[in-house]
């Protein structure tokens, strides 16, 4: 598979985008690649041309072993050939589900291929087994979870048993346990023969793979080894990316004068940090940090609620959940995929109210419609993917529609849009289109359009899903102001080390609430093996403290670094 000089531009005339500018990439057969860049940067793009779906304006192309594309034009034949021969997960599995049953979903590629029946129902069983979605073959898509949406789109693709598999950031809706499934499956894959291209903003992800290619507006501007790329941290740093946590954690030591190697090899490093943490542990490792914790009232109490989606499975989403959210309190709700994450929050926003139990919210009811309609201004919801709600004209015309609706006057609408557009970063921006802003920047206009309602209570399902490590920690700096304010935050993640910086953390399993308390209650050493078995586990610094002997328990990579130094260096 070759791409030589190709570029590929979106629109025409001076709106013109460059999506692609002049690629030249060669990919050998049974390469695992991992394809790493800041939102907007053309990974997806890349992967549609890879995959046939999308013919460049200029260059050449061969995929699958198909001369696609040359200095005559695009092929459409070579393309038809090329594309039974590759397969591609979206980044977003509704782009992707087609019918309403998740066996005949994983079945319709394999179907499209001419494939006997016999053949088909092996294919399907085999790749929902390997997903772990056997259970749900005769389930409806719709009512499962972003993440097990996901795993259906996984297996679909597999099922075709391609020569080629591109994955556009198949993790970002997975729980721990799924996405380390999913690095076994490529791994798998490979040693199969079958060529990998997995494009993701876990850049961790990337240290499994043979090759790192970077890219930055439409260029590869990096390609080598995983040691060799994440060997340029700067570089790296200025296309609004991270080095993986073994680089980081050797990068911080080093900048408090630690002698240590820099390294992404996780042994390696671990080895020259074992005198280190020999006398921090012989210290005792520092204190552990105490638990925070609020008083006062509720914002928020579920009393044993329970909540059944009515379909063809009779699925059974909550089941006699319960817990208070403090008022200003910052809470983390974790869990498995599919383990009643989303429902939970749609129940908390009085989007719909409980089979069973109670939900009252800001003192108010939600079983009742007429209560639950006085609560939507005064919750905010930031869905899965917010910027697909956009669809006014301009920036500021999407982020006043809310405040409009309310009655307010214009003079206060413009305030309130004013405040949320800077807090968001997008000031000066309001006459432009917001489907003309990157992916990031229109995740940013959805929320600033809640945060212009100016809710006490705000409520987010993976907010930061999708994004790229810039873009995330510009969400969680936004997450800390609104916090700071007083607002209270209730935040769905997948993100364990995230999930610590809260101040106090719920884990569902299998619909039930699991473990509830802070940071340092729940993610302590003593329930590994909970968490574990639930498709959790410990934040990645408290497992590299268990694994050096530490006696400390810190939950963040600064604190695990001021363990491991102290006085020492």
């Amino acid at each position: 598979m070759s791409l030589r000089h190709v570029t590929l531009c979106y629109g025409s005339g001076p709106g013109a985008v460059t999506a692609l500018d002049d690629v030249t990439l060669r990919v050998r057969s049974g390469e695992r690649i991992c394809i790493l860049g800041a939102n907007g940067s053309g990974k997806s793009t890349l992967a549609s041309v890879i995959c046939g779906l999308l013919a460049p304006d200029e260059g050449e192309v061969v995929l699958a072993g198909e001369r696609a594309m040359g200095p005559n034009g695009a092929d459409l034949n070579a393309y038809r050939r090329a594309r039974r021969r590759i397969g591609l997960v979206f980044q977003n599995p509704e782009d992707q589900i087609v019918t309403s049953i998740v066996e005949e979903d994983v079945a319709f590629g394999p179907e499209n291929l001419g494939l006997p029946s016999e053949e088909i129902g092996i294919r399907v069983a085999r790749e929902l087994g390997r997903v772990a979605m056997s259970g749900y073959a005769r389930s409806d898509p719709a009512r499962l979870s972003g993440g097990q949406r996901q795993l259906v789109a996984i297996a679909g693709a597999m099922a075709m048993e391609p020569r080629v598999l591109v994955l556009d950031e198949p993790g970002a809706l997975l729980d721990v346990r799924g996405r380390c499934g999913i690095m076994r499956v490529m791994e798998q894959l490979k040693e199969a023969g079958t060529t990998v291209i997995h494009i993701t903003h876990f850049v961790d992800e990337g240290l499994a793979a043979d090759r790192v290619i970077v890219m930055d507006c439409g260029r590869v501007v990096l390609d080598g080894a995983p040691e060799q790329v994440f060997s340029q941290g700067d570089e790296l740093a200025a296309r609004g990316l991270e080095l993986p946590f073994t680089a980081r954690l050797a990068r911080a030591l080093r900048e408090r004068d630690a002698c240590v190697p820099w390294t992404c090899d996780e042994g390696e490093l671990r080895a020259a940090l074992a005198p280190l943490a020999a006398r921090a542990a012989a210290a005792g490792g520092g204190p552990r940090a105490p638990a925070t914790s609020h008083c006062g009232d509720a914002a928020a109490r579920v009393d044993r609620v329970s909540y059944s989606y009515h379909g063809a499975d009779g699925r059974r989403a909550l089941e006699d959940v319960s817990f208070d959210v403090a008022r200003g309190a910052s809470v983390a709700l974790i869990g498995q995929t599919g383990s009643g994450k989303s429902t939970l929050v749609r129940l908390l926003c009085a989007l719909e109210a409980p089979d069973r139990g109670r939900i009252v919210v800001n003192g108010i009811d939600t079983s009742g419609k007429r209560d639950r309609r006085r609560l939507h201004g005064a919750v905010g919801y930031v869905m899965q993917h917010p910027e697909r709600q956009l669809f006014a004209e301009t920036v500021l015309e999407d982020v006043a529609y809310g405040p409009a609706n309310r009655g307010l006057s214009d003079d206060e609408v413009q305030e309130r849009c004013a405040r949320a557009l800077k807090l968001v970063g997008l000031e000066g921006r309001e006459d432009a289109s917001p489907f003309r802003l990157s992916g990031g920047q229109q995740r940013l206009c959805a929320i600033a359009g809640v945060l212009a309602m100016q809710p006490g209570i705000l409520v987010l399902d993976e907010p930061t899903a999708g994004l790229d490590p810039r873009g995330r920690e510009q969400i969680e700096r936004i997450l800390d102001d609104i916090r700071r304010s007083g607002t209270t935050i209730v935040r769905v993640t997948h993100s364990i080390d995230a999930a610590a910086r809260a101040e106090q953390v719920i884990v569902l399993s299998e619909a039930r609430v699991l473990m509830r308390g802070t940071p340092e209650e729940v993610f302590a050493p003593a329930y590994e093996n909970v968490l574990r078995d639930t498709g959790l586990g410990l934040p990645t610094a408290l497992r590299w403290a268990m694994a050096l002997g530490l006696q400390a328990e810190p939950l963040t990579m600064e604190a695990l670094v001021d363990c491991l130094v102290g006085e020492a260096v």
